[in-house]
């Protein structure tokens, strides 16, 4: 592939707020295609005010997700306004991507039967809080909710405290990876009929997705999962251990790794221990394991461990806060925090976390920050049919 904006040509029409649409419109930005962001005139998208801290006239979060986008203001409740939108996409449009309430667009006359009646060959994403089907699917949700409603909070923190979410918004950009996964492959579909059709996504059902391990495991032997912090209830020794200086992840997830362990702690019995032997053995005797490895760990600093477990080919790493992974070689090598220039009159360079993908060894550019509320109206000032 000889660029890094494949979705070239493209144009992709995003009606969205908060988190899941816009970076499902970003990634389909930050992948060549024209993406237009629609907000309401007099409010715009509520994360532009989701701060301190604030960057370039709106919060870092909104800057997060809606780079690589122009953007258009539009009253949905202003009959000629809507009719400029929607004109805008019969006229432009290949993709229209949207996470507004369950119908919310029918009334404005934008919804997927309204316009795919007059052009057929559009891809219409819907992503909604709960589903396009169900007892519950007209309910709004926004990502903690789904955290707890789909289990995933049930699996997080420690028994006995209280229940924890993931720390981002791992379910909102779930939802609009799966967006973007489905409008792709609709796409794909497009181009061998001819013929667009809708795309459904939720935040439930990303829920449930992230859920598929757990789930699957439940149904078969109707156990609810306990809270292992941080770590794995199918796999022992699989988490976090306190050395004397901070926390250490361990992965030994296999019986040989769980040997190579025993031997790097100075312990070579445990692996013959029959409590221990097999990874079944294990996790049904999790807890004495883990009561020895913890005063084992808490003996040496991080920097001694990483040693010995790096020499023996251990999977391990020091748990790390945000400023370290941005100050990371790793992260700098690949190259995943990128720079805009500075602009007249901004305080500085914006800097944002890219794309987790390149094409031929190239990662797609940061190239456009997000759009100022409706710095692309005039593209709307002809279509007034």
């Amino acid at each position: 592939m000889s660029s890094v904006t494949p979705l070239s040509g493209l144009v992709a029409i995003e009606i969205g707020h908060s988190i899941a649409a816009p970076y499902a419109g970003m990634i389909l930005g930050e992948l060549g295609a024209e993406v237009i962001k629609v907000e309401n005139p007099r409010t715009g998208d509520a994360a532009r005010g989701w701060g301190p801290p604030f960057a370039e006239g709106a919060a870092t979060c909104f800057h997060a997700v809606n780079r690589a986008k122009s953007g258009i203001t539009v009253d949905l409740a202003d009959a000629g306004d809507a009719k400029k939108l929607k004109q805008l996409v019969v006229d432009r449009a290949d993709v229209v991507v949207h996470n507004l309430k369950f119908g919310a667009l029918e009334r404005y006359g934008l919804s997927a039967h309204a316009l795919l009646a007059e052009k057929p060959e559009l891809v219409y994403c819907n992503l909604g809080a709960f589903g396009a089907v169900g007892p519950l699917r007209g309910r709004p949700g926004y990502d903690p909710l789904m955290q707890a409603y789909g289990g995933l909070m049930s699996l997080m923190g420690e028994d006995g405290r209280p229940p924890v979410r993931v720390g981002v918004s791992i379910v909102d950009l779930a939802t609009g990876m799966w967006a973007v996964i489905g409008i792709l492959a609709a796409l794909a579909e497009r181009q061998r009929t001819g013929r667009g059709g809708v795309v459904d996504a939720s935040l439930y059902e990303s829920a449930l997705a992230w859920m598929t391990i757990p789930i699957a495991a439940y149904l078969v032997d109707r156990k609810v999962p306990a809270r292992q912090g941080s770590g794995v209830e199918m796999i022992v020794p699989y988490q976090a251990f306190a050395a004397s200086d901070g926390y250490l992840m361990v992965a030994a997830g296999n019986d040989n790794l769980f040997g190579r362990l025993c031997r790097v702690v100075a312990r070579p019995e445990l692996a013959e221990d029959p409590r221990f032997r097999t990874n079944k053995d294990r996790v049904v005797n999790r807890a004495a394991l883990i009561a020895t490895l913890d005063d084992i760990f808490a003996a040496q600093p991080i920097a001694e461990w990483e040693t010995r477990l790096e020499a023996a080919g251990i999977p391990n790493g020091p748990m790390q806060t945000v400023d370290q992974v941005v100050a990371d070689p790793q992260t700098a090598a690949l190259g995943m925090i990128q720079q805009l220039a500075a602009t007249e009159g901004s305080p500085g360079p914006l800097s944002l976390v890219g794309l987790p993908l390149s094409f031929d060894g190239a990662r797609p550019p940061f190239a456009k920050p997000a759009p100022a509320l409706g710095e692309g109206n005039a593209m709307l000032a002809d279509r007034n049919r």
